[in-house]
């Protein structure tokens, strides 16, 4: 008797809705879909870039990939309007258990291994046990990479102390090893190892089974079709923010900008993830801010470290570190007792999770064994330091660049005068998806001033990338600017022109040569939200305000820490000139 190739996938009562839900079996990723004919089993990864299409959408009889829409019948699985087709597998429901045989969709083949040595590579000259770490300033880390991929060529090799670390900014390069996450590639074993040092073990830098079912709720929690429910939340914040601002430009304040930013992206955190209401708008309490500066900074100088001094000798530097993260951890251990107090007293949220922090406390993993609190803890400072700084980051670039284009400013308040009228900030998500300007301004930014310079990656496996061979664990950092800043790819790239992302520039326009939310499997879940965030904010701030900078731009400077931010950047307001709005 043959074996039953069918094999468990998930239990149909935790599947609500028509999905498209996400699922792996036997290692294989499968976007399950239930159709009015039953269920269907696609695929699942794109074929485009690799996202997981079980985090995609249903648009009528179409599964929808999050990252570039992407669209393919639930019928045949045939790509709208170009080649491409998914394949699907068998699919069985019994007795209450969706069972498919994946025996028809194995993983790829491992590539054959590449020819040539990484000894072969180019780059700056080591020193005798130091490496090269002696080259590179943390605070402009990112801006040594890139010269050295100028110098070298987009795949070169540099040393931290003895171990050899390989970069690259060629595209193929880094779109292969994004596409084979998590298995051929992970998180970069360094970064890995610093987080988790610091009790840091989350969705961030989790790995197998572990990422799979923490990945889920961080995606549900922040999926494009939550966002109309989640938006008023991001309006209340606005509008406290416009209230500020408004008695800022009463007195001719010159504010920090990333200031400003992180306490409105602070907020819409804790409101959307958390169901907290922290209003250091408002309140001015922004004392949490004040120790996420610490943490972030002091984990990007632990990454280029040659030798952990900090295992052997606690310098100030690291007494800050512990006391911030532990202010931080006591701060969300509140929060989280409190919800879990509310959710005993027979709350329909124990049913129906309203926010990431309540669907961390109520879901179960694989082996339907609650999250520990350890896990939980550190999703929570993992989302709240997320969602915090590089959307803040990149809303500050955009004001930086904003102050010397005034075509462009102009363009941002006659856009939000046209949308919504008379009230300041848009009313809704419809609102917000109407406001092109401000989405061409934001990935205006985000190309010219990606706030994620670089990320790790480690090799899991003997693997090739090109014609190099990769040994198992093999550090590898992905340059992402230099490919957005070619002019093969993006027509005058080293200029701030709006207009390219409105089809109104002629010349090259790739915008698979720009990935500032990552690419694959591991794709930002927070992207859709942060995208509305800096929509609404910038809208809301051009229409209200005359901005202008408080200081020279070249004064303004990029600044890393574990992410890039403008340095000096400080904007005067004065209330909106000319017509009354």
């Amino acid at each position: 008797m043959k074996p039953d190739p069918f094999v468990r996938a998930a239990n149909s009562r935790d599947l609500v809705g028509h999905g498209p839900f996400a699922v792996s079996v036997d290692g294989v990723d499968l976007a399950l879909v239930r159709t009015g004919a039953g269920w269907r089993a696609f695929q699942g990864r794109c074929p485009h870039q690799g996202a997981l299409l079980g985090e995609g959408e249903i648009e009528g009889d179409r599964l929808v990939c999050r990252n570039h829409r992407w669209r393919f019948s639930l019928e045949s699985g045939q790509r709208d309007g170009g080649p491409g087709c998914l394949a699907s597998c068998p699919v069985v429901e019994r007795d209450g258990v969706i069972f498919v045989d994946v025996s028809g969709l194995e993983p790829a083949p491992t590539q054959p291994a590449g020819k040539r040595s990484l000894d072969e590579l180019p780059g700056p000259k080591p020193r005798p046990l130091f490496g090269n770490v002696h080259q590179i300033d943390l605070s402009k880390a990112h801006l040594v990479l890139e010269g050295w991929a100028k110098q070298y060529g987009p795949t070169f090799r540099f040393w931290r102390g003895r171990t050899p670390v390989v970069v690259t900014s060629d595209p193929a390069m880094i779109n292969e090893i994004l596409r084979a996450r998590p298995e051929t590639f992970r998180r970069s074993a360094k970064t890995d190892e610093t987080l988790s040092e610091l009790g840091v073990k989350g969705v961030f830098n989790a790995e197998g089974e572990a990422w799979r079912s923490q990945r889920k709720l961080a995606v549900a929690a922040l999926a494009q079709r939550n966002l109309k429910q989640l938006y008023p939340h991001l309006e209340t914040v606005a509008h406290r923010l416009k209230r500020r601002w408004d008695r800022a430009a009463a007195t001719r304040e010159a504010l920090d900008v990333v200031d400003e930013m992180k306490r409105f992206t602070v907020d819409v955190t804790m409101l959307i993830a958390f169901g907290h209401d922290a209003n250091t708008v408002e309140a001015s309490n922004d004392v949490i801010q004040r120790h996420l500066e610490v943490i972030l900074p002091r984990v990007g100088q632990r990454l280029f470290a040659t030798v952990p001094i900090w295992r052997y000798v606690r310098l100030p530097s690291d007494r800050r570190l512990d006391r911030a993260l532990a202010a931080v951890r006591e701060w969300l251990g509140d929060l989280l007792a409190e919800t879990r107090r509310r959710l005993e007293t027979g709350s329909d949220h124990a049913n129906r999770p309203a926010n990431f922090l309540e669907s961390m406390v109520t879901a179960v993993d694989k082996h339907g064994e609650p999250f520990s609190d350890a896990t939980i803890m550190s999703n929570l400072i993992t989302m709240l330091i997320a969602g915090e700084d590089t959307t803040a980051f990149t809303l500050a670039w955009a004001v930086h660049e904003l102050c010397d284009a005034p075509r462009w400013r102009d363009a941002l308040r006659r856009e939000a005068d046209d949308v919504f009228g008379l009230p300041d900030v848009a009313a809704d998500v419809d609102a917000v998806n109407r406001l092109a300007v401000a989405s061409a301004v934001a990935n205006e930014a985000l190309r010219l001033r990606p706030v994620a310079p670089f990320s790790g990656a480690s090799a899991n496996v003997d693997t090739s990338l090109g014609e190099y061979f990769i040994p198992k664990g093999t550090t590898i950092l992905l340059l992402f600017r230099p490919e957005a800043l070619e002019p093969t790819n993006f027509a005058d790239p080293l200029a701030f022109k709006p207009e390219r992302w409105l089809d109104a520039l002629s010349g090259p326009h790739n915008p698979s040569a720009q990935i500032p939310f990552g690419s694959g499997p591991r794709m930002c879940p927070g992207r859709s939200l942060a995208l509305l965030e800096m929509k609404t904010l910038l809208s809301m701030m051009y229409k209200s305000f005359d901005v202008e900078r408080a200081g020279r731009a070249e004064d303004v400077t990029e600044l890393f820490g574990f992410t890039m931010s403008p340095a000096g950047l400080r904007v005067r307001l004065r209330p909106r000139s000319g017509a009354a709005h």
